[in-house]
């Protein structure tokens, strides 16, 4: 018995005296010790209580401390009968709802033992702290799981209740004392001894310990944390691991048991302490690659490993930082690391960093960049000295490949028909925009890695990604090649993700809207857009339903009225683009007519606003860039009149009423109403802030009569005073022909029906017009030349009915002689027979006011009248040409500039008396089924010769001018 009590340790005796000042003798000692291992009375026989018992084991401790392994194996009883009681008060407390808890007849045994083991550790730490710390931390562990099903206790995930339940134990406090104090003791000279005792514990004890750790590692965060890894590194070493324990931490665990418990302690301390811990491990990291080539230095790169397999939270704290140190030296030292590694072990050494990045989530982007850049540096030269080896790039070449493919396996679930997680992905999600702009570099095997990448990722995080990485590369596309690789990722997932371009198309419209977009993005967008919408024709392809080409010209015919406002954008990149996309896209087979209506408005507007652009760049007329965007309007407004008869009187309606418009007229050598009549200025007459009273201080002292109580003063001016002078036009001449030819090819173009090429090909005149088009631009050229009137009005009166009618006329004169372009649709419309007959009142009208100058004029030719000599042959040309006069009277337009103002007006009222007696009806017209037009048999009119004997006087009083003209007029 006695040889169980005392013990023959190494440790070295503190004496008796230097802890209490009661010695007692060798007999009574013989006695204590003798209560102590009978645990009865020497004296009076009794059994001695737990109190008494401990005082014992106390008075033992402090007299003869070779038998402190029996004093302290009995000590645990003492706290444990202590913990025991507490907790059942604790059970009490709860089911009584109150109560007071603590085992006060144990607290004096308690604090005595505290303060007889922290003096063993005060006076000598270097025999006592590593004893009684390992003592202390094995009770606490297994307190701790003793009573860890209690009721009472709260559950192990709650760390901070947990803690603060064992906290205010005595028993567990003055544990947690004692261990503070002995690391505290030797943390300057041999910390490790207490670190490894509070590892073993920890793999015994967890997850029920975890408090012990949490305390203990927030009081010393940076010893424990150096001294857990440190230790936990030698266990590794010890115990040795290999890559594909690494890869199953079952396997592990079982073989390394520490391991588990440096993974926890320091999943503890990453909550507060994360820096820390970094710091900690890349030290360790860097230590390793140092010039010594011990065990353990070998050992710590795949320890690291491990701890990252096991610990996702540690995995995270290091990758970034780790990343940005693996410089070109760094890698080389790692290489030569490996280099004596096994070939199998060296697969599976990678197979583990590819699983360790699948399950990266912090900083996956960097790590991808990292392996890109080493693997295939981007086209930049080097800097000497910093190459890395070309294993290196190989060994992380190698990585891509296998990490694609285990991403592969992952995201379509092969084997494994639960979705996976993948952190990898799950934080790329964020950097779609980088990953979208690395590929478009198109720069060696970096595109083909991170075009894979994006559709694995598109497929992963469907359809969000998806739709972002379509759109980003639609916006960042800058060349067809960088485009087709948009095409390609659609191919990709097009099998799995049937409205990826609607979605797409809808992100990128959202994005419009939102104006998130620069202008350069916005058109490279929308030209994007436009590009695939032509793909299949450029590449030769046979339509396919399913092709991105088809597919998006739907899907954008769909959304037309949310592209057209782009038409009239400020930045007339952005409006060219638009342009160029809504000519090439298929158009909807039905749409709202508010719609359609705001697509056409918008498409004549960006029209106007292109010749505007091309007069802006007056010093190249042939600029490819204002041509092009009025090529691409022409194309619009031509397939958007080809719609439906209500969308081409739209589009004509539109195209007319915006020519004439006074914002426009002066492209077209035309005059601005409100400059010339001094109505360009918004301001009412009421909104003109006048003072008389300032007028007459201008004007100076009233005039007073003498004589007389009359004054007069300066009653102010009516209207806006006197008309500014006339307003030349600033366009050149040469301008002005190439806006108006644009102006009737696009006219021209919708009335054909888009058949129609240009005006330098063939002449409008033989262009194949049709009627019903014509119409519309005759009803529109009414409309806005003479709004007070209707088309009903078609008879002619007689020539002395024009007297009530002179102010219409007068207008309809300014009209013609502001508006030049008036002329060439009157033209327009006289092709496309019997529409003529419409403009009834605008040919009356224009020929009364001619007929009138004629009459009065007294100049001796025709020729000195400029302007009325062109309206006279332009009228009678557009009358012929619209079959409402016969072909003898049609042709005097060619005699005019020979003739006198009154020998013109007798003709022109020879063409009023015609007119008057053959009204200009469309029922005189019949369709020829073989020329496809409409014609006029002038055989049924009767005998025009009448109408012709003012011609013949006139020839034959001119014969020797007009002679070789004769043949011109006959019948």
């Amino acid at each position: 018995m006695m040889s169980a009590v005392f013990d023959g340790g190494s440790v070295a005796t503190v004496q008796p005296q230097q802890l209490s000042s009661n010695s007692i003798g060798p007999q009574e000692l013989a006695q204590e010790i003798k209560a102590f291992i009978t645990g009865v009375d020497p004296l009076h026989g009794n059994k001695l209580t737990v109190k008494d018992h401990a005082k014992c084991a106390i008075l033992l401790l402090r007299s003869v401390p070779a038998c402190r392994g029996a004093v302290l194996e009995h000590l645990r009883s003492v706290f444990d009968e202590y913990v025991g009681g507490y907790v059942v008060e604790l059970d009490c407390e709860q089911a009584n709802g109150g109560g007071s808890i603590g085992i006060p007849a144990l607290d004096d045994v308690i604090q005595e033992i505290h303060n007889v083991l922290s003096e063993f550790v005060r006076i000598n730490p270097k025999a006592w702290a590593p004893l009684l710390s390992a003592w202390s931390i094995d009770l606490m562990g297994q307190l701790s799981s003793k009573y860890a099903g209690r009721h009472g206790v709260p559950h192990a995930a709650s760390l901070n209740e947990l803690l603060q339940l064992w906290m205010s134990c005595m028993a567990t406090r003055t544990l947690m004392e004692i261990y503070i104090q002995c690391l505290s003791s030797m943390i300057s000279t041999c910390p490790d001894a207490c670190v490894d005792a509070l590892l073993n514990t920890s793999v015994q004890h967890s997850p029920h310990f975890d408090w012990v750790v949490a305390h203990i590692g927030s009081s010393f965060p940076n010893t424990i944390i150096s001294r857990v890894l440190s230790c936990g590194l030698k266990d590794f070493c010890a115990h040795g691991a290999t890559p594909v324990d690494m890869l199953f931490p079952t396997a592990a665990d079982k073989r390394i048991p520490k391991i588990a418990s440096v993974v926890g302690i320091l999943g503890h301390l990453a909550s507060r302490h994360a820096d820390s811990i970094k710091q900690e491990l890349l030290k360790m990291f860097h230590e390793s690659l140092g010039p010594s080539r011990e065990p353990h230095q070998k050992a710590t790169v795949p320890f690291l490993l491990q701890l990252a397999v096991m610990s996702p939270a540690l995995l995270g704290t290091i990758t970034v930082e780790l990343i940005d140190s693996l410089k070109p030296p760094v890698l080389n030292q790692l290489q030569q690391l490996f280099s004596t590694m096994s070939r199998e072990d060296l697969e599976n050494m990678v197979s583990l960093i590819v699983h360790l990045i699948c399950q990266t989530s912090v900083g996956a982007y960097r790590i991808l960049q990292f392996l890109v850049n080493t693997a295939m540096p981007a086209s930049v030269i080097t800097t000497p000295g910093l190459s890395v080896h070309d294993s290196v790039r190989e060994a992380c070449d190698r990585i891509i490949q296998l990490l694609l493919l285990n991403l592969q396996k992952l995201v379509y679930n092969l084997g494994d028909p639960s979705p996976a997680v993948i952190p990898f992905l799950d934080e790329l999600k964020g950097q779609v925009r980088e990953l979208c702009m690395e590929t478009l570099r198109l720069e060696r095997k970096r595109y083909l890695w991170q075009h894979q990448l994006l559709g694995l990722l598109s497929v992963y995080s469907s359809p969000s990604c998806a739709t972002d990485a379509l759109c980003y590369m639609l916006t960042l596309a800058k060349s067809q090649e960088e485009l087709s690789l948009a095409a390609q990722l659609h191919a990709v997932l097009s099998s799995s993700m049937t409205k990826l371009i609607p979605d797409t198309v809808k992100k990128c419209i959202a994005q419009i809207h939102a104006q998130s977009l620069s202008d350069q993005h916005l058109v490279q967008l929308l030209s994007n857009l436009a590009l695939l919408v032509q793909w299949d024709k450029q590449e030769q392809i046979k339509e396919d339903p399913a092709s991105v080409s088809v597919q998006v010209s739907r899907v954008v015919s769909c959304h037309l009225h949310e592209f057209s406002p782009l038409l009239l954008y400020d930045n007339p990149l952005v409006s060219e683009a638009a342009a160029s996309l809504l000519s090439v896209a298929c158009l909807p087979k039905a749409i709202c007519p508010a719609h359609l209506l705001n697509i056409i408005r918008a498409a004549v507007g960006h029209f106007f606003l292109s010749l505007h652009g091309k007069i802006k760049e007056n010093d190249n007329l042939e600029s490819s860039k204002s041509i092009r965007a009025i090529g691409y309007s022409i194309t619009l407004l031509s397939r958007l009149s080809s719609m439906s008869s209500l969308t081409l009187k739209a589009v004509l309606q539109q195209l007319v009423e915006g020519a004439l418009h006074r914002r426009n007229v002066e492209m077209f050598g035309g005059k601005d109403d409100s400059l010339t009549y001094g109505y360009g200025d918004e301001t009412s007459l009421e909104d003109m802030k006048t003072s008389l009273l300032d007028i007459n201080c201008t004007f100076g002292t009233a005039v007073n009569f003498s004589g007389s109580v009359w004054s007069v003063f300066h009653a102010g001016v009516i209207g806006r005073g006197l008309k500014p002078a006339q307003v030349t036009s600033n366009y050149e001449q040469s301008v002005v022909l190439y806006n108006i030819n644009y102006f009737m090819n696009v006219v021209t173009q919708c009335c054909t029906g888009g058949k129609y090429a240009s005006l330098e090909e063939s002449q409008p005149s033989i262009v194949p017009i049709n009627p019903e088009a014509a119409k519309m631009v005759a009803v529109v050229l009414v409309e806005n030349v003479c709004p007070d009137m209707s088309n009903s009005e078609l008879p002619w009166p007689p020539e002395e009915h024009t007297k009530t009618t002179v102010e219409r006329d007068i207008l309809i004169r300014k009209h013609f002689e502001d508006n030049p372009l008036l002329f060439q649709l009157l033209s327009l419309v006289a092709t496309g027979r019997p529409a003529l007959c419409y403009c009834s009142v605008v040919l009356r009208g224009l020929l009364a006011t001619l007929l009138a100058h004629w009459e009065s004029s007294r100049e001796t030719l025709a020729s000195s009248s400029p302007w009325q000599l062109h309206a006279s042959c332009a009228l009678i040309a557009c009358m012929g040409e619209g079959q409402l006069l016969p072909p003898v009277l049609s042709n005097i337009h060619e005699i005019f500039h020979y003739l006198t103002p009154f020998e013109v007006h007798l003709l022109l009222l020879s063409v009023w008396e015609y007119m008057k007696d053959n009204s200009p009806l469309p029922q005189k017209f019949t369709f020829s089924a073989e020329k496809g037009i409409f014609y006029r048999d002038f055989s049924r009119d009767g005998d025009i010769s009448k109408y012709l004997s003012v011609l013949y006087s006139i020839l034959h009083r001119n014969i020797d001018r007009l002679g070789h003209l004769c043949g011109r007029f006959q019948l």
